[in-house]
């Protein structure tokens, strides 16, 4: 381990001054210092053990200057260590002493060599070296340079102080090793512990997915994933609409009857949960919305009320609300292309298609045509024929479990259905569902086959508008029970109906247009009214003087006898066919 100085003491230093010699130090008298003292006598064995034990490195380097004195006529003047810095004074114990110049130090470039100082005939550094290069310097002086075995002494110090700072170095990094190892362990440890955490969470996610995974390969559907999400988490899972009805429940403790909650404290725990990302946990329950596209389409809830749920149940909830809302949206997807396959379904039958098309269409979207059918048409003043109405228009009619087909005409809806509607049952129905009784319905005779649809529509537009243009215009009216008016339509010749409206209505219809009077609206409502006067006057919010004034107008113009049973007749014909057929044009 010791490293011998790299430059010598110059050759020309005599070997007599300063020489001692180990016999010249034991005289006569002198108490014999035993074996060891014999073996070591500079002391340099028990100045190594000494060295060796010693940890700091500024201390071995203070105790190797004070040996110097001991080995012959020198004195060490300095002490260095290498630091990051350069080289560091290490202070000696002799303050006394000249001041070396630290800057000239440098100069020697890690090797050893001859350093001037005041009054001092030669000074030597020797530098302390280990095995990774310099590791200090031990700066010696003396009256003259030392002879053979003065430098032996001092080199055998110098390897001595050397070889203990390279312990030190060496214990030092050892040290910084074991450290480093055992961060190192420890990380490996944290590492470990976090590789089996990230492992099981990993499985407990592909556990999940493939779950999931295979719910979705068998077709999906509400109750699968609920039973899914039960078994997944060991919680009942449930399924509601975003009303708050619920659809699917799988797990114990299902409530029977199910709660209903307010549309108002529904809206409320809506917007709650919208707030924030992911499952949220309100009450007992950890519920996620569902809604793809920002349409909430329902809810995915947990029933957890000892707040058991952990993160993997978050995770599974999740990823478990994705598949759901796939689901929704591709049921809802599919209820409008069906609906949309429907309405145009009907639009062509009530405009005449081809037969073999229409069977084929029908079947598709699971609809029988071959079976009667009745054609429907629905009116309800206030109402715009939007989704709301055809709902309801749909649920009032839905009296067989075959849906009717529906579509809109103006503001009209039309309905194709295999059942003949009872009565006033569909428009009570739907005077509750909408909540006013101003609406009117006409339904068609029976349609045996495709071809008969087309007039259909038209015998049940006519009872319609045959119910809105009598005296009771709300209600439901049947082609069947049209009687007289069933031949007043678009089915006849309208030049003609025209023709015979002029004949018996023509006096009537002229002096209306020059005077700006209604004597043949007045003449429609007494017919209507039965020919009584009190009703009549009544519908018509006149007088009954002012009534019977108009009747005696109408006998002089139109030179009829309102008491003849059969003018009577053909009046009454006249002014149905002038308001139903002809829209009242004068």
């Amino acid at each position: 381990m010791a490293c011998h100085p790299s430059r010598r003491p110059p050759p020309d230093v005599s070997d007599q001054q300063g020489n001692r010699r180990p016999s010249d130090t034991a005289g006569t008298g002198r108490h014999d210092p035993g074996p060891l003292a014999a073996l070591d006598p500079h002391g340099l064995l028990v100045l190594s053990h000494t060295l060796f034990a010693c940890a700091e490195q500024s201390e071995i380097v203070r105790l190797a200057m004070g040996h110097v004195s001991a080995l012959g006529p020198y004195h060490a003047e300095a002490g260095y260590l290498v630091t990051s810095d350069g080289l560091a004074r290490v202070p000696g114990h002799d303050a006394g002493a000249p001041k070396a110049d630290d800057a000239r130090m440098t100069d020697l470039g890690e090797a050893d060599g001859s350093v001037s100082l005041p009054e001092r005939s030669w000074t030597w550094a020797f530098g302390l070296r280990g095995a990774g290069g310099l590791l200090g310097y031990i700066l010696v002086s003396s009256r003259s340079g030392p002879d053979e075995q003065g430098r032996f002494l001092l080199s055998s110090l110098v390897g001595l102080a050397s070889a203990a700072l390279s312990l030190t170095v060496t214990r030092a990094a050892q040290h910084d090793k074991a450290g480093e190892l055992s961060q190192v362990r420890t990380e490996r440890d944290t590492a470990l512990v976090q590789l089996d955490t990230m492992r099981s969470e990993l499985h407990l996610q592909k556990t999940v997915h493939e779950t999931l995974a295979r719910v979705a390969a068998r077709g999906g559907g509400e109750d699968a994933i609920t039973e899914a999400l039960y078994e997944l988490t060991g919680l009942s899972a449930l399924v509601e609409d975003r009303f708050g009805n619920l659809r699917s429940w799988a797990g114990p403790d299902r409530p029977d009857p199910y709660p209903v909650r307010s549309s108002t404290h529904q809206e409320r725990m809506l917007r709650q949960v919208a707030r924030e990302p992911g499952p949220v946990r309100v009450r007992d329950r950890l519920i996620a919305l569902v809604r793809p596209r920002g349409d909430v389409l329902g809810v995915l809830a947990l029933e957890d009320p000892e707040a058991t749920a952990d993160e993997h149940t978050r995770f599974a909830l999740d990823h478990a609300q994705r598949s759901l809302a796939q689901e929704l949206m591709h049921m809802r997807e599919l209820a409008e292309v069906e609906l949309r396959l429907r309405r145009q379904l009907i639009d062509d039958l009530l405009e005449g298609t081809d037969e073999t098309s229409a069977y084929a269409r029908a079947e598709a979207v699971g609809h029988d045509l071959q079976r009667t059918h009745y054609v429907v048409v629905v009116h309800w003043p206030g109402n715009a024929p939007d989704d709301s109405f055809t709902r309801a228009v749909e649920q009032a009619t839905a009296i067989t479990a075959t849906r009717p087909l529906i579509t809109r005409r103006g503001d009209r809806m039309v309905l194709l259905t295999e059942a003949r509607p009872d009565d006033d049952a569909v428009y009570t129905a739907l005077a509750h569902e909408l909540g006013t009784p101003g609406g009117a319905i006409g339904v068609s005779a029976r349609c045996d086959s495709l071809d008969d649809i087309p007039r259909c529509y038209q015998e049940a537009s006519r009872a319609l508008d045959v119910r809105q243009n009598s005296r009771q215009r709300s209600g439901t009216t049947f082609f069947d029970d049209l009687g007289l008016y069933r031949i007043l339509g678009p089915g006849n010749d309208l030049r003609e109906l025209e023709d015979f409206v002029r004949e018996w209505l023509g006096e009537l219809i002229d002096y209306d247009a020059e005077h700006d009077t209604e004597l043949v609206e007045t003449l429609s409502r007494y017919f209507d009214c039965g020919g009584n006067y009190d009703d009549a006057a009544a519908a018509l919010t006149v007088h009954r003087s002012t009534l019977r004034y108009r009747l005696q107008r109408i006998r002089e113009i139109s030179d009829r006898d309102l008491a003849d049973v059969d003018t009577r007749l053909n009046l009454q014909v006249a002014t149905r066919v002038w308001k139903i057929i002809l829209g009242g044009r004068r």
